[in-house]
């Protein structure tokens, strides 16, 4: 395994574009970073060739891939060479790159288009061990141990935002709802562009901590376990839990600023949708009032309405509560002089 590993790591180091030649619902699930996903099979060959090699074995199997490869070897040949062209136009690049190129474990998809672009004498890499192997790195990342900082505080207190200026900063940031594309609650979707899939979101946020030096501190968003669809993985949301936290306060109409300025912006209906999604939770009467303020535009009130709400769902919240620090930022600007007072609690 340790081999595999260098072999990763060597793949990574080469300059050029990166291919995924697996089918696009294998690349949907997960991919790495920056690929161009440029399938072999599509998802109806895929699973033909696969009920072939079960029922008539590999050489049958190998056979039929043959024959899908022959029909489309001429329009595989022009996505790459665009991907190609696309790559030397945005890198300015014009002498010797390699074209890296992985398949799910390194097989005969990866080496077939590896074999084809030779013939064109350009410069092919394949991943040995291919996506598995990259799988087990992102997942043994999890495991190193990280100096996270989890910033905390309720609905509306900017925590967000805050992470958006250490990041700009130059901090070391996750932003694990912006990988999410989910802001965390019932209205976490709002604007958002669709979620990936939990693999790649948890592929995202390894890549990230890659570029991190894990002895630094390392700023986190404290957040439920599951942000909308996606879930924080299991070991570094471990960490979250056992980690410093600054507990950001701020007033009740900081905090009501905060989500009418976040949430005012968006169309009556949608909001109006995600209400209804906790009508139980927030009882009749509640649900009414914030119907009928959105439907008037009164912002304040649809605030109001939700704010309770949210209060009592983060006293269940446990993220990190075991190591706090307290930072009044009442009435503050989030501004670079916010950031000094931030240090001062660590």
């Amino acid at each position: 395994m340790y081999f595999k590993r260098k072999e990763l790591e060597k793949f990574r180091s080469f300059k050029g574009p990166l291919i995924d030649v697996r089918s696009p619902s294998e690349y949907y699930k997960g991919h790495l970073p920056n690929s161009i996903n440029i399938p072999l099979f599509d998802n109806d060959e895929r699973s033909i060739i696969g009920t072939i090699y079960k029922k008539e074995g590999r050489k049958q199997a190998v056979i039929e891939g043959l024959t899908f490869f022959e029909k489309k070897m001429e329009l595989l040949l022009d996505n790459l060479f665009k991907s190609i062209e696309s790559y030397k136009i945005i890198h300015n690049k014009n002498n010797k790159f390699f074209i890296r190129i992985y398949c799910s474990r390194g097989g005969m998809r990866s080496q077939s288009i590896a074999w084809l672009i030779e013939k064109y004498k350009l410069n092919p890499i394949t991943l040995k061990g291919g996506y598995k192997i990259y799988r087990r790195w992102v997942l043994d990342s999890f495991s190193k141990k990280l100096n996270l900082v989890v910033i905390g505080g309720k609905t509306g207190t900017g925590k967000t935002r805050l992470l958006s200026l250490l990041e700009k900063y130059k901090y070391q940031t996750i932003d694990l709802e912006g990988f999410a594309c989910h802001r965390g609650s019932t209205f976490g979707g709002l604007g958002m562009k669709e979620q990936p899939s939990n693999e790649q979101f948890e592929n995202i946020i390894a890549e990230k901590l890659n570029s991190f030096k894990c002895s630094n501190n390392i700023f986190v968003e404290a957040e439920s376990a599951n942000i909308g669809k996606c879930k924080i993985p299991h070991e570094f949301f471990n960490q979250m839990k056992h980690s410093r936290r600054i507990e950001i306060l701020r007033s009740e109409s900081n905090r009501l600023n905060e989500l009418i300025d976040t949430y005012s912006v968006f169309k009556k209906e949608e909001l109006q949708e995600s209400v209804l999604r906790i009508k139980k939770r927030l009882g009749p009467q509640r649900t009414k009032i914030a119907l009928e303020s959105i439907n008037n535009e009164k912002w304040d009130l649809v605030c109001k309405s939700v704010l309770d709400y949210y209060d009592k769902c983060y006293e269940f919240e446990k993220v990190g509560k075991t190591n706090i620090r307290l930072l009044d930022l009442t009435d503050k600007k989030y501004d670079e002089r916010i950031l000094e007072l931030i240090n001062n609690v660590l």
